[in-house]
C-alpha cells in the first residue's frame, strides 16, 4: 500500500476510536462513498496497516489490581538466550508487552496480575526459573496516568 492518504488517516483515527462502527457512518463521517470506505479500510487490512480489532477491557475492572513494569537482563546475550527469553515471554498471558531496548536492562515487560500472590507465582515459576534470565527488578504501577493504544496519525 502507499503511503497513508489523508483519507487514510481519518478512517483510522475514527477506527481507534471505534472499532465496531458502521461501514456507512464510517463513510459518512470521512465524507466517502461507502464503497470507497470499504475499499480504503480493506486495503489497509490487507497492507498490514490495521492487524486487527479488539475489545480492550480495563485492567482494574477485570481484576487485574498488580501491575507493574519488570526490567529483564538476560544472564547472556547469546542467540540461544535472546531466542529462548523471546519465545517463552511471548506464551505468558500475565505480559501484555514486551521491550526489547538498547541498553540495560534488556527488556522491559508490562505484567498483570490479580495479586500479589499471582506475581509471585509468576516470579517464581517463570522469571527465576529460566536460566536465560540474570537479573529481574520490578517497578509496581501505583497509578496508570495514559494507557492508549491509538497511534497518532
Amino acid at each position: 500500500m502507499p503511503k497513508l492518504t489523508e483519507q487514510d488517516r481519518a478512517l483510522l483515527r475514527i477506527l481507534q476510536e471505534d472499532g465496531r462502527i458502521t461501514n456507512q457512518e464510517l463513510a459518512e463521517r470521512t465524507g466517502m462513498s461507502a464503497s470507497v470506505c470499504w475499499r480504503r479500510v480493506r486495503a489497509m487490512e490487507e497492507a498490514g496497516i490495521i492487524s486487527k480489532y479488539a475489545a480492550i477491557p480495563d485492567p482494574t475492572a477485570a481484576g487485574l489490581n498488580f501491575q507493574a513494569i519488570v526490567h529483564v537482563s538476560l544472564a547472556r546475550t547469546s542467540k540461544d538466550y535472546v531466542r529462548t527469553f523471546m519465545d517463552e515471554v511471548r506464551n505468558r498471558p500475565e505480559v501484555l508487552q514486551c521491550f526489547a531496548i538498547a541498553g540495560t536492562p534488556d527488556y522491559h515487560l508490562l505484567v498483570m496480575c490479580e495479586d500479589l500472590e499471582a506475581y509471585n507465582r509468576f516470579y517464581t515459576e517463570f522469571l527465576f526459573e529460566r536460566s536465560c534470565v540474570g537479573q529481574v527488578s520490578m517497578h509496581l504501577i501505583v497509578n496508570t496516568l495514559k494507557s492508549d493504544m491509538k497511534l497518532p496519525v
